[in-house]
């Protein structure tokens, strides 16, 4: 017995499939947002306590014994490199690691991080970090949305910026040792330009990474990694404005 045909309009179902892949892009990127604002919020509030725990005086800035060992010790390099290596773990191992694992992970990296940028309370103040913060916020989220939005494709411009961080980091690994305030500066402006198109570029890059098929624990690693790159992007643009216009003590 043949089964009369149902008229369905024409598009109808590539409409439907069409809004749940938008529903499940815009799932995607609202988690990939919510870890890095919840990243942010760790690394502020670690730093925020351990720089007042580092500090017994402000004026002038006297060190606790913690102060001491964070600042002045060997310590400070452990905790300078340890975010470093939890990068190259994800970086090289985020498919092996399962979600829990992952998220702790990506804590544990935002609180070394606040740990490590602590001493800025000590260089800047406190009104200069929180003004270059929103700043730095308004400016992230209007190239943010800008990648997220546009239809250009921006994987040119990635490659060159890519090449530019990289002369980036050797010409602040060279100053480490020149000292030189000129350069500090022009690293800094470079930064700003850098970072700001990484931030247009990453966005479209983790936007295209959706994909409607994945399953959950697949979804939530693109989400950490995403985030780990936003969040980087966001701290570096932080810094290098900070290093422009922040006010120091």
């Amino acid at each position: 017995m043949a089964f009369p045909e149902r008229n369905i309009p024409s598009g109808y179902g590539s409409r439907a499939y069409s809004a749940e892949i938008d529903q499940g892009l815009r799932s995607y990127m609202l988690s990939v947002y919510n870890y890095m604002a919840i990243g942010l919020a760790v690394t502020g509030g670690v730093a925020a306590l351990a720089a007042n725990a580092s500090v017994a005086s402000w004026d002038p800035i006297t060190l606790t014994s913690f102060g001491a060992a964070l600042y002045t010790s060997p310590l400070q390099w452990l905790v300078m490199l340890a975010p470093i290596g939890l990068v190259l773990v994800f970086s090289f191992g985020i498919q092996k690691l399962s979600m829990p694992m992952a998220q702790g992970l990506f804590w544990a990296f935002a609180a070394l991080m606040g740990l490590s940028l602590s001493s800025i309370f000590l260089v800047y103040t406190q009104q200069s970090i929180t003004q270059v913060f929103f700043i730095s916020a308004a400016t992230f989220a209007a190239l943010s949305l800008y990648g997220y939005t546009t239809k250009r494709n921006l994987s040119a411009m990635g490659s060159f910026l890519i090449m530019g961080l990289f002369g980036l980091i050797i010409a602040s690994l060279v100053n480490i040792f020149m000292q030189s305030s000129a350069m500090e500066f022009a690293i800094s402006v470079l930064g700003v330009g850098i970072f700001a198109g990484l931030t247009a570029y990453d966005t479209q890059t983790i936007k295209e990474m959706y994909y409607e098929g994945d399953d959950r624990t697949t979804a939530g690693r693109k989400a950490i990694m995403g985030a780990l790159n936003l969040y980087m992007d966001f701290i570096n643009l932080f810094i290098m404005l900070l290093r422009l216009i922040g006010d120091r003590r």
